[in-house]
């Protein structure tokens, strides 16, 4: 079976690229960048940079879904732009990215996909689930559930994106979350 990996970033993927190698060693992945969240086309850029070197350090394929915040700004986060944080304009966030990779997963014949965004303790894990079950079930392609903060994976993630020198951000992306001061 091959799978992919939604990517929000270099040093997050840095954490749960080798654990899901280490844990489905008969499963073949590939990385899907995916962050139209992100607010600047340069922060985009930036992390994008950062997680083809992960991919060139780790031997893995990546793809990129083109860059839309307009799309973002107004099927995700439209109506919700003062939401708390973990509210539903992180839920709706999460439902955005995961239908653009179940929907690259379908259309390119991985059977399954994952997200990395589970390896932050600042990401509800079951609101990504969620996210996750419901973009699979649209696109016909399995969400393999792997929370990969745990068995001190976003511990793995900041010492091997030190090892590798990744650029290592401080909010998801969004303008709202970064006025809010929010961690990513």
């Amino acid at each position: 079976m091959n799978a992919l990996l939604h990517v929000c970033c270099g040093p997050c993927a840095s954490g749960a690229l080798p654990r899901f190698r280490e844990e489905r060693p008969d499963c073949g992945v590939s990385l899907y960048f995916s962050n139209s969240n992100i607010n600047t086309a340069e922060e985009f850029n930036l992390r994008l940079e950062q997680a083809r070197r992960l991919a060139a350090a780790d031997g893995a394929d990546i793809a990129v879904d083109p860059y839309d915040h307009d799309s973002w700004l107004r099927d995700a986060a439209a109506g919700h732009e003062c939401d708390p944080e973990k509210g539903m304009r992180c839920a709706r966030c999460f439902l955005f990215s995961m239908r653009r990779a179940a929907a690259y997963a379908a259309s390119h014949g991985y059977a399954a996909f994952t997200t990395s965004l589970t390896i932050s303790p600042h990401k509800i894990s079951s609101m990504v689930f969620e996210a996750g079950r419901a973009a699979a079930r649209e696109h016909g392609v399995d969400f393999l559930e792997i929370d990969f903060k745990k068995k001190n994976g976003f511990l793995r993630s900041l010492e091997r994106s030190a090892v590798l020198g990744l650029y290592r951000q401080s909010w998801c992306g969004c303008e709202f979350s970064l006025s809010a001061g929010a961690r990513a």
